[in-house]
């Protein structure tokens, strides 16, 4: 899905990002389309051609029923000897591991793998807080939250039931880095927009061309949504982005 050599970003002096207030906790086989346009109606926005929604994982977790009871979690013995090793739960440490293809670092606390998705993330992404479901029977749990099973095709599907021409969509999610502390924002799934913007080919001002020049566009709008959606109890799980176009 990356832009082709030489194409276009235009982005104006502004750029608008919007977070959606009033969208509800989501629960399995909730419908995330009339929800997101409750909102857009609510603060007196609609989806034009060029607008991107950049969305939080969790909001597609919830919907696809991506819950796990930890208690039910059985580990293996591989999950137990790490489990042991990193003074991690072993019931973590094993749904983690059903996640991934492989570790790509462990130590005490610590264990970063590469997602059977092809992401490399702290515990695989899984997500411990606010991950509950509505229905949860009395004494169950702890709960864990997967990412959806499939970002790219959640992304495709909300856009079609969205039904507006030329809108993107970014799903995000808040990794760390290597060698750096904090999280960002970063899209785990993309629909409607390049995830990269290719612009080899192009020149910079003093007329030489651009050989490696790959700019990481839907992370970056992920990035940048976070400021206005926050990562704790804010409540505001969808960003409107309007000022690009392509």
């Amino acid at each position: 899905m990356s832009q082709g050599p030489g194409a276009a970003l235009e982005v104006g002096a502004r750029v608008h990002f919007t977070a959606l207030p009033g969208i509800p906790l989501v629960q399995a086989g909730d419908a995330l389309a009339p929800m997101i346009q409750t909102a857009l109606a609510r603060v007196e926005l609609s989806l034009d051609p060029g607008d991107v929604l950049v969305v939080t994982s969790k909001l597609f977790s919830r919907s696809e029923g991506r819950f796990v009871d930890m208690s039910q979690v059985v580990p293996s013995d591989e999950a137990r000897a790490l489990g042991l090793e990193l003074e991690k739960d072993p019931a973590q440490v094993e749904l983690i591991l059903r996640e991934s293809v492989g570790i790509s670092r462990k130590r005490p606390g610590v264990l970063v793998t590469r997602h059977r998705l092809g992401f490399i993330s702290a515990n695989a992404a899984i997500d411990m807080s606010n991950a509950s479901p509505a229905n949860a029977a009395p004494g169950s749990g702890p709960w864990a939250l997967l990412l959806p099973e499939d970002p790219d095709a959640s992304a495709r599907r909300l856009l079609a039931e969205l039904g507006t021409e030329g809108v993107g969509l970014v799903v995000s999610d808040s990794f760390g880095r290597p060698f750096r502390v904090g999280t960002v924002g970063v899209a785990v799934g993309v629909a409607g927009i390049p995830a990269v913007f290719d612009q080899r080919g192009r020149h910079d001002l003093h007329g030489r061309e651009l050989q490696y020049t790959i700019t990481a566009l839907a992370d970056q709008l992920a990035a940048a949504a976070d400021l206005v959606a926050g990562q704790s109890n804010e409540a505001r799980p969808v960003v409107h982005i309007r000022g690009l176009r392509f």
